[in-house]
């Protein structure tokens, strides 16, 4: 693995609260590398350190110990407006409850994280994300008009359109049925690779897990597999 494959390395991340008798360890020790366009899979039991781990990788949370490199920069050491500004450009996020805005439509949602940053979307590459999405035809609609699964895509486009080094999604699949997970697992999976994006999913879903790339098992706060 060369050096300039690696869009995403955590090297021995920590995350502990309380103190002695009560220390709980979330992360314990986690080293993680990520090469460009691969789509992983983050899996292991409920309060595994999954999200905790996730939340590290996106510069959501801050280490006790240890350091994140993005793009071979490392996060931590950014100033709160540094890193805003980085998670904005370079971070790609698609939550589980799509965290669209309702009074906005699907083109605004899709395009609001570009324009926060001052700049005016890539018109040709937007369309062809909202045509392989199948979303051309719903981008003047609100998201209560949208099904589960035409709002996850939304998201799915939202992140894109940014054109950012990761795409980290927790869960992205959790509330919706079989055959609409089915289908945005494999517009991840397509994306990955149609657009050379790098992917870092949270799934309880050994199914889901099976089509990823490489799959990172998180057990009490430790890589168990990787």
């Amino acid at each position: 693995m060369l050096q300039e494959d690696i869009v995403l390395k955590a090297s021995h991340l920590k995350k502990y609260y309380g103190k002695e008798e009560s220390l709980v360890k979330a992360l314990d020790d986690v080293s993680v590398s990520i090469e460009k366009g691969t789509f992983a899979a983050i899996i292991g039991t409920s309060g595994s350190g999954k999200s905790t781990l996730l939340n590290m990788l996106g510069g959501l949370d801050v280490p006790t110990e240890g350091s994140i490199h993005v793009e071979n920069q490392e996060i931590q050491k950014m100033s709160d407006e540094e890193l805003t500004l980085f998670r904005r450009r370079r971070i790609g996020f698609i939550f589980q409850n799509y965290n669209l805005i309702p009074y906005l439509t699907a083109y605004e949602n899709v395009v609001l994280p570009i324009r926060l940053d001052g700049k005016v979307e890539d018109k040709q590459f937007m369309q062809e994300v909202l045509e392989f999405l199948e979303l051309e035809d719903k981008m003047d609609k609100y998201p209560s008009h949208l099904s589960g699964g035409q709002q996850q895509r939304v998201a799915i486009a939202r992140a894109l359109t940014a054109k950012p080094a990761i795409i980290l999604a927790d869960e992205p699949t959790g509330n919706l049925d079989s055959r609409t997970s089915d289908a945005v697992i494999d517009l991840l999976k397509h994306t990955s690779k149609k657009f050379y994006q790098t992917i870092v999913m949270i799934t309880h879903n050994p199914k889901i897990a099976a089509q990823a790339d490489v799959q990172i098992r998180i057990e009490d706060g430790k890589v168990a597999l990787d």
